[in-house]
This record gives C-alpha cells, structure tokens and sequence, in this order.
C-alpha cells in the first residue's frame, strides 16, 4: 500500500470513527454517568466487535453476509431490537443520587468489575448488530488495499481503525465526563439518561430502515 493512499486512508477513516452514531453515543453516556476510566475501558467490547469484523471482512465473508437478504434481516432488526431495548433503559433509568436516596438495598451489590463487564458487553453487542460496520469494511477498506499484498495491507488497515477508533471513543468519553460535570443534580441527570435513551431509541429505528445493499 503506498503511502500517499495511506495518507488518504487517514481523514476518511477518523471522519468515519468520529460520526455520532449508537457506540459513540454509548461512550458518551458511559462517561458522563461513570466518568472517562469506565467509558474507555468499556468501549474495548466495541473494539473486540470491530476487529472480528474486520477479520469476517477481510476473509471475505462479509460481502457474503451483506449478499444474504435473510442474515442481514436478522441482524439488522436483531440489532435495532437491542438498541430501542437500550434506549428504553437509559430513558427510564433512575440517577445514581435518586437510587441512593431512596433507601433501596440490593442484594448484591455491582462491583465495579462487575460494571465494567456489563458496559463492555453493552459495546459489544451494539457494535456487533450493526451491519453497517460491515458495510465500511466491505466497502470503505477495499478502495485503499494493495492487491499485490492484500492480507498486509488490510491488517494495517483494520490496525489503523481500531486505533482511530479509540482516539474517537477516548475523545467522547472525555465530552461525556465533561458533561457529567454539569449534570450531577438529579433532575439535570435525569433529562440527559432521557436524552440519551430518545438518541438511542432513533438509532435503533434508523437502524430497522437501513436497506440491504443492492447485489
């Protein structure tokens, strides 16, 4: 892959790391309620996703799944199912001050691992159900790869995007703590897990519209 390619490679690919869709909505969320430490560490679920994306892709078989109507049905509405579940929660979901001050005790307490595995497991499972990942990778990475010395070059490619990826989540996990600053109060608290639960509500339905890429 020539550098000049490389170079062109760079701004489309971090524009595309840097969109607002339903996982960097999530490490915005994640860092406001739970601080920039969790929202990051949370967000290597997404990675995980990603990379097995770009492996699915590289081999091949990713042009195969968008080719079949019935596996990008199921994982279109199967992914647009989760993020309205999502969305659904994040809306009705109490602030931290409102659960503590209501004398509610559970019978186990999360613990922080717990949390982090419960957040990571939530990025994975968005990052996985959008089969518009696949797209990019299907469609977005071929444009830069060297047939000569395809397998290198689509695993600098795929390294190139995961580590962007991670600037970007990085860059709204901090928006995110930022912004919890400024909503620590109840009230202000609870119209933001509103706001990101109507945000991620839209994604899901957007997500149900997507068409399959004609063949």
């Amino acid at each position: 892959m020539s550098f000049q390619n490389y170079w062109l490679f760079l701004p489309a690919c971090f524009a595309l790391n840097m969109a607002f869709g339903p996982n960097n909505m999530l490490s915005l969320s994640n860092g406001a309620r739970d601080g920039m430490r969790y929202s990051v560490l949370a967000a290597f679920g997404r990675l995980l996703a990603f990379a097995a994306m770009i492996a699915i892709s590289g081999l091949g078989l990713g042009a195969l799944l968008l080719a079949s109507e019935t596996l990008f049905t199921l994982l279109k509405f199967g992914g647009a199912a989760y993020l309205v579940w999502l969305g659904v929660k994040l809306f009705r979901s109490a602030p931290i001050e409102l659960a503590a001050a209501s004398g509610k005790i559970e019978l186990r307490p999360e613990t922080p691992a717990d949390k982090l595995r419960r957040l990571a497991r939530q990025e994975f499972l968005v990052a996985a159900g959008n089969p518009k990942a696949i797209l990019i990778f299907t469609a977005f990475f071929p444009q830069f790869v060297d047939r000569s010395a395809y397998a290198t070059s689509f695993i600098v490619l795929g390294a190139t995007f995961l580590l962007l990826e991670l600037i970007a989540i990085a860059i709204y996990a901090a928006i995110g703590a930022r912004l919890g600053t400024f909503t620590n109060a109840a009230g202000r608290l609870r119209w933001f897990n509103r706001a990101s639960g109507t945000l991620m509500i839209g994604f899901g339905l957007l997500l149900a519209l997507l068409r399959r890429p004609a063949s």
